[in-house]
Protein backbone atom coordinates (compact mmCIF):
# COMPACT_ATOMS: atom_id res chain seq x y z
CA UNK A 1 0.00 0.00 0.00
CA UNK A 2 1.10 3.59 -0.70
CA UNK A 3 2.87 5.12 2.31
CA UNK A 4 0.68 8.22 1.90
CA UNK A 5 -2.56 6.23 2.17
CA UNK A 6 -3.71 8.25 5.16
CA UNK A 7 -4.18 11.27 2.85
CA UNK A 8 -6.27 9.29 0.37
CA UNK A 9 -10.06 8.93 0.42
CA UNK A 10 -11.12 5.75 2.26
CA UNK A 11 -13.15 3.36 0.11
CA UNK A 12 -15.70 0.80 1.28
CA UNK A 13 -16.30 -1.90 -1.32
CA UNK A 14 -19.07 -4.50 -1.23
CA UNK A 15 -18.68 -7.32 -3.72
CA UNK A 16 -15.46 -9.13 -4.62
CA UNK A 17 -16.16 -10.96 -7.84
CA UNK A 18 -13.58 -10.65 -10.61
CA UNK A 19 -14.43 -6.99 -11.24
CA UNK A 20 -14.74 -6.10 -7.55
CA UNK A 21 -11.38 -7.70 -6.79
CA UNK A 22 -9.74 -5.80 -9.66
CA UNK A 23 -11.22 -2.54 -8.35
CA UNK A 24 -10.03 -3.35 -4.84
CA UNK A 25 -6.45 -3.95 -5.94
CA UNK A 26 -6.44 -0.73 -7.97
CA UNK A 27 -7.54 1.28 -4.94
CA UNK A 28 -4.99 -0.44 -2.71
CA UNK A 29 -2.23 0.21 -5.24
CA UNK A 30 -3.25 3.87 -5.39
CA UNK A 31 -2.96 4.07 -1.59
CA UNK A 32 -6.62 4.29 -0.60
CA UNK A 33 -7.57 2.76 2.78
CA UNK A 34 -9.95 -0.01 1.81
CA UNK A 35 -12.69 -1.85 3.67
CA UNK A 36 -14.16 -4.88 1.88
CA UNK A 37 -17.04 -7.28 2.29
CA UNK A 38 -18.08 -10.28 0.24
CA UNK A 39 -20.85 -12.82 0.65
CA UNK A 40 -18.21 -15.55 0.48
CA UNK A 41 -15.64 -14.39 3.08
CA UNK A 42 -12.80 -16.39 1.52
CA UNK A 43 -12.75 -13.96 -1.41
CA UNK A 44 -11.65 -11.19 0.96
CA UNK A 45 -8.71 -13.06 2.49
CA UNK A 46 -6.11 -12.32 -0.21
CA UNK A 47 -7.04 -8.62 -0.14
CA UNK A 48 -6.76 -8.56 3.63
CA UNK A 49 -3.24 -9.87 3.19
CA UNK A 50 -2.57 -6.94 0.83
CA UNK A 51 -3.76 -4.31 3.31
CA UNK A 52 -7.54 -4.21 3.06
CA UNK A 53 -9.76 -4.41 6.13
CA UNK A 54 -12.27 -7.26 5.74
CA UNK A 55 -15.53 -7.10 7.69
CA UNK A 56 -18.21 -9.70 8.34
CA UNK A 57 -21.40 -7.91 7.28
CA UNK A 58 -22.55 -5.17 4.87
CA UNK A 59 -23.98 -3.24 7.83
CA UNK A 60 -20.58 -3.22 9.55
CA UNK A 61 -18.90 -2.07 6.33
CA UNK A 62 -21.34 0.79 5.78
CA UNK A 63 -21.40 1.86 9.44
CA UNK A 64 -17.64 2.39 9.43
CA UNK A 65 -17.50 4.12 6.04
CA UNK A 66 -16.05 7.64 5.94
CA UNK A 67 -15.81 7.76 2.15
CA UNK A 68 -17.76 6.31 -0.78
CA UNK A 69 -19.60 3.03 -0.33
CA UNK A 70 -19.05 1.22 -3.63
CA UNK A 71 -21.37 -1.60 -4.67
CA UNK A 72 -20.09 -4.10 -7.24
CA UNK A 73 -22.53 -6.97 -6.93
CA UNK A 74 -24.07 -9.57 -9.22
CA UNK A 75 -27.16 -7.66 -10.26
CA UNK A 76 -29.72 -5.10 -9.09
CA UNK A 77 -31.63 -7.70 -7.07
CA UNK A 78 -28.41 -8.46 -5.19
CA UNK A 79 -28.09 -4.79 -4.25
CA UNK A 80 -31.52 -4.90 -2.60
CA UNK A 81 -30.74 -8.15 -0.79
CA UNK A 82 -27.29 -7.13 0.46
CA UNK A 83 -28.31 -3.66 1.57
CA UNK A 84 -31.61 -4.67 3.17
CA UNK A 85 -31.76 -3.21 6.68
CA UNK A 86 -28.47 -1.31 6.30
CA UNK A 87 -28.50 2.30 7.51
CA UNK A 88 -27.46 4.49 4.55
CA UNK A 89 -28.28 7.85 6.12
CA UNK A 90 -25.60 10.39 5.22
CA UNK A 91 -23.61 7.92 3.09
CA UNK A 92 -22.22 8.38 -0.40
CA UNK A 93 -23.33 5.37 -2.44
CA UNK A 94 -21.63 4.55 -5.75
CA UNK A 95 -23.32 1.70 -7.56
CA UNK A 96 -21.07 -0.08 -10.08
CA UNK A 97 -23.39 -3.08 -10.35
CA UNK A 98 -24.48 -3.75 -13.93
CA UNK A 99 -28.08 -2.63 -14.34
CA UNK A 100 -30.58 -1.04 -16.71
CA UNK A 101 -31.26 2.71 -16.88
CA UNK A 102 -34.64 2.18 -15.19
CA UNK A 103 -33.04 0.17 -12.39
CA UNK A 104 -30.45 2.90 -11.86
CA UNK A 105 -33.16 5.55 -11.60
CA UNK A 106 -35.04 3.39 -9.13
CA UNK A 107 -31.87 2.85 -7.07
CA UNK A 108 -31.32 6.61 -6.95
CA UNK A 109 -34.79 7.08 -5.46
CA UNK A 110 -34.12 4.16 -3.11
CA UNK A 111 -30.91 5.80 -1.89
CA UNK A 112 -32.54 9.22 -1.51
CA UNK A 113 -35.36 7.73 0.57
CA UNK A 114 -32.68 6.35 2.90
CA UNK A 115 -30.88 9.67 3.25
CA UNK A 116 -27.97 8.75 0.98
CA UNK A 117 -26.32 10.53 -1.94
CA UNK A 118 -26.08 8.43 -5.10
CA UNK A 119 -23.99 7.87 -8.21
CA UNK A 120 -24.51 5.11 -10.73
CA UNK A 121 -21.69 3.78 -12.88
CA UNK A 122 -21.25 1.76 -16.04
CA UNK A 123 -17.87 0.04 -16.37
CA UNK A 124 -16.48 0.06 -19.91
CA UNK A 125 -13.69 -2.39 -19.18
CA UNK A 126 -13.01 -6.00 -18.31
CA UNK A 127 -11.24 -6.81 -15.02
CA UNK A 128 -7.81 -7.11 -16.66
CA UNK A 129 -8.09 -3.46 -17.82
CA UNK A 130 -8.75 -2.09 -14.33
CA UNK A 131 -5.76 -0.26 -12.81
CA UNK A 132 -4.07 -0.14 -16.22
CA UNK A 133 -4.75 3.26 -17.81
CA UNK A 134 -2.85 2.31 -20.96
CA UNK A 135 -5.67 -0.10 -21.88
CA UNK A 136 -8.17 2.73 -22.31
CA UNK A 137 -10.82 1.40 -19.94
CA UNK A 138 -13.11 3.88 -18.23
CA UNK A 139 -16.28 4.14 -16.14
CA UNK A 140 -19.37 6.19 -16.96
CA UNK A 141 -20.95 8.01 -14.00
CA UNK A 142 -24.30 9.74 -13.68
CA UNK A 143 -26.44 11.17 -10.90
CA UNK A 144 -25.26 13.59 -8.22
CA UNK A 145 -22.67 15.75 -9.98
CA UNK A 146 -21.41 17.36 -6.77
CA UNK A 147 -20.81 13.88 -5.35
CA UNK A 148 -18.92 12.90 -8.48
CA UNK A 149 -16.66 15.95 -8.22
CA UNK A 150 -16.09 15.34 -4.51
CA UNK A 151 -14.77 11.83 -5.15
CA UNK A 152 -13.43 12.25 -8.69
CA UNK A 153 -9.81 11.53 -7.76
CA UNK A 154 -10.68 8.35 -5.86
CA UNK A 155 -13.08 7.16 -8.56
CA UNK A 156 -10.42 7.68 -11.22
CA UNK A 157 -7.88 5.39 -9.51
CA UNK A 158 -9.18 2.14 -11.08
CA UNK A 159 -10.01 3.58 -14.53
CA UNK A 160 -10.77 6.80 -16.38
CA UNK A 161 -14.04 8.54 -15.51
CA UNK A 162 -16.69 10.17 -17.71
CA UNK A 163 -19.65 11.98 -16.14
CA UNK A 164 -22.59 11.72 -18.56
CA UNK A 165 -25.47 13.49 -16.84
CA UNK A 166 -27.53 14.17 -13.76
CA UNK A 167 -30.12 11.56 -14.74
CA UNK A 168 -28.99 8.51 -12.71
CA UNK A 169 -29.90 6.23 -15.62
CA UNK A 170 -27.55 7.82 -18.14
CA UNK A 171 -24.43 5.87 -17.14
CA UNK A 172 -26.25 2.58 -17.67
CA UNK A 173 -27.80 3.90 -20.90
CA UNK A 174 -24.38 4.83 -22.30
CA UNK A 175 -22.97 1.49 -21.15
CA UNK A 176 -25.74 -0.57 -22.77
CA UNK A 177 -25.74 1.53 -25.96
CA UNK A 178 -22.01 0.98 -26.48
CA UNK A 179 -22.28 -2.72 -25.65
CA UNK A 180 -25.17 -3.02 -28.11
CA UNK A 181 -23.01 -1.49 -30.83
CA UNK A 182 -20.23 -3.89 -29.90
CA UNK A 183 -22.63 -6.82 -30.21
CA UNK A 184 -23.55 -5.72 -33.72
CA UNK A 185 -19.87 -5.43 -34.58
CA UNK A 186 -19.23 -8.96 -33.30
CA UNK A 187 -22.13 -10.18 -35.45
CA UNK A 188 -20.48 -8.66 -38.52
CA UNK A 189 -17.10 -10.14 -37.59
CA UNK A 190 -18.68 -13.56 -37.11
CA UNK A 191 -20.35 -13.37 -40.52
CA UNK A 192 -17.12 -12.24 -42.18
CA UNK A 193 -15.12 -15.16 -40.77
CA UNK A 194 -17.88 -17.55 -41.79
CA UNK A 195 -17.59 -16.28 -45.37
CA UNK A 196 -13.85 -16.79 -45.63
CA UNK A 197 -13.67 -19.91 -43.45
CA UNK A 198 -14.13 -22.49 -46.23
CA UNK A 199 -11.18 -21.04 -48.17
CA UNK A 200 -8.37 -23.30 -46.96
CA UNK A 201 -5.60 -21.23 -48.55
CA UNK A 202 -6.77 -18.00 -46.89
CA UNK A 203 -4.64 -16.74 -43.98
CA UNK A 204 -7.07 -16.08 -41.12
CA UNK A 205 -4.59 -13.94 -39.20
CA UNK A 206 -3.93 -11.69 -42.18
CA UNK A 207 -7.67 -11.47 -42.82
CA UNK A 208 -8.24 -10.45 -39.18
CA UNK A 209 -5.82 -7.54 -39.63
CA UNK A 210 -7.66 -6.36 -42.73
CA UNK A 211 -11.00 -6.75 -40.97
CA UNK A 212 -9.94 -4.75 -37.91
CA UNK A 213 -8.51 -1.98 -40.09
CA UNK A 214 -11.70 -1.75 -42.15
CA UNK A 215 -13.98 -1.65 -39.11
CA UNK A 216 -11.81 1.06 -37.59
CA UNK A 217 -11.98 3.13 -40.78
CA UNK A 218 -15.77 2.78 -40.99
CA UNK A 219 -16.40 3.59 -37.32
CA UNK A 220 -16.15 7.29 -38.12
CA UNK A 221 -19.57 7.00 -39.77
CA UNK A 222 -21.03 7.41 -36.28
CA UNK A 223 -20.16 11.12 -36.39
CA UNK A 224 -21.99 11.60 -39.68
CA UNK A 225 -25.10 9.85 -38.37
CA UNK A 226 -25.02 11.98 -35.22
CA UNK A 227 -24.79 15.17 -37.30
CA UNK A 228 -27.76 14.09 -39.43
CA UNK A 229 -29.85 13.18 -36.40
CA UNK A 230 -29.13 16.54 -34.79
CA UNK A 231 -29.85 18.55 -37.93
CA UNK A 232 -32.84 16.49 -39.04
CA UNK A 233 -31.42 16.43 -42.58
CA UNK A 234 -30.71 12.77 -43.32
CA UNK A 235 -29.34 13.51 -46.80
CA UNK A 236 -26.59 15.81 -45.49
CA UNK A 237 -23.11 14.67 -46.49
CA UNK A 238 -24.33 11.31 -47.84
CA UNK A 239 -21.86 9.47 -50.07
CA UNK A 240 -23.56 6.05 -50.21
CA UNK A 241 -27.32 6.39 -49.89
CA UNK A 242 -29.80 3.78 -48.74
CA UNK A 243 -30.95 2.95 -52.25
CA UNK A 244 -27.37 2.19 -53.28
CA UNK A 245 -26.64 0.17 -50.14
CA UNK A 246 -29.87 -1.79 -50.43
CA UNK A 247 -29.02 -2.77 -54.00
CA UNK A 248 -25.52 -3.80 -52.88
CA UNK A 249 -27.02 -5.96 -50.15
CA UNK A 250 -28.19 -8.38 -52.85
CA UNK A 251 -24.53 -9.09 -53.63
CA UNK A 252 -23.79 -9.71 -49.95
CA UNK A 253 -26.68 -12.18 -49.74
CA UNK A 254 -25.73 -13.94 -52.98
CA UNK A 255 -22.17 -14.38 -51.76
CA UNK A 256 -23.40 -15.79 -48.46
CA UNK A 257 -25.51 -18.30 -50.38
CA UNK A 258 -22.55 -19.27 -52.59
CA UNK A 259 -20.37 -19.78 -49.50
CA UNK A 260 -23.14 -21.75 -47.73
CA UNK A 261 -23.32 -19.14 -44.95
CA UNK A 262 -26.56 -18.36 -43.11
CA UNK A 263 -27.19 -14.58 -43.49
CA UNK A 264 -29.33 -14.30 -40.34
CA UNK A 265 -26.87 -11.94 -38.65
CA UNK A 266 -27.27 -9.40 -41.48
CA UNK A 267 -30.82 -9.70 -42.77
CA UNK A 268 -32.66 -7.85 -39.96
CA UNK A 269 -30.72 -4.66 -40.65
CA UNK A 270 -31.01 -5.16 -44.40
CA UNK A 271 -34.78 -5.39 -43.99
CA UNK A 272 -34.76 -2.13 -42.03
CA UNK A 273 -32.85 -0.41 -44.83
CA UNK A 274 -35.19 -1.83 -47.47
CA UNK A 275 -38.22 -0.62 -45.53
CA UNK A 276 -36.84 2.92 -45.33
CA UNK A 277 -36.22 2.93 -49.10
CA UNK A 278 -39.78 1.70 -49.67
CA UNK A 279 -40.99 4.70 -47.66
CA UNK A 280 -39.42 6.93 -50.31
CA UNK A 281 -36.16 7.80 -48.54
CA UNK A 282 -33.62 6.09 -50.78
CA UNK A 283 -31.53 9.28 -50.98
CA UNK A 284 -30.87 9.28 -47.24
CA UNK A 285 -27.97 7.89 -45.27
CA UNK A 286 -28.29 5.46 -42.39
CA UNK A 287 -29.68 8.00 -39.91
CA UNK A 288 -33.18 7.47 -41.25
CA UNK A 289 -33.20 3.86 -40.06
CA UNK A 290 -32.75 4.91 -36.42
CA UNK A 291 -36.34 6.09 -36.06
CA UNK A 292 -37.65 2.80 -37.43
CA UNK A 293 -36.45 1.08 -34.26
CA UNK A 294 -38.38 3.37 -31.92
CA UNK A 295 -41.82 2.29 -30.71
CA UNK A 296 -42.80 5.90 -29.96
Amino acid sequence: MDTHSTSKTPITLLGLGDMGTALARAWLTAGHPLTVWNRTPERAEPLAGEGARAVATPAEAVASATGPVVLCLLDDASVGEVMDGTDLNGRDVVNLTTNTPAQAQQRARWAEERGARFLDGGIMAVPSMIGRPETGGYIFYSGDHALFERHREALAAPAGVKFVGKDPGHAALHDIALLSAMTGMFAGITHAFALVGPEKDLDQTRFATLLAEWIGAMSGAAHGIAAQLESGNYTEGVTSNLAMMTAANDTLLATAQDQSVDPRLLTPYMELMRHRVAQGHGDEGLAGTVGLLSSE
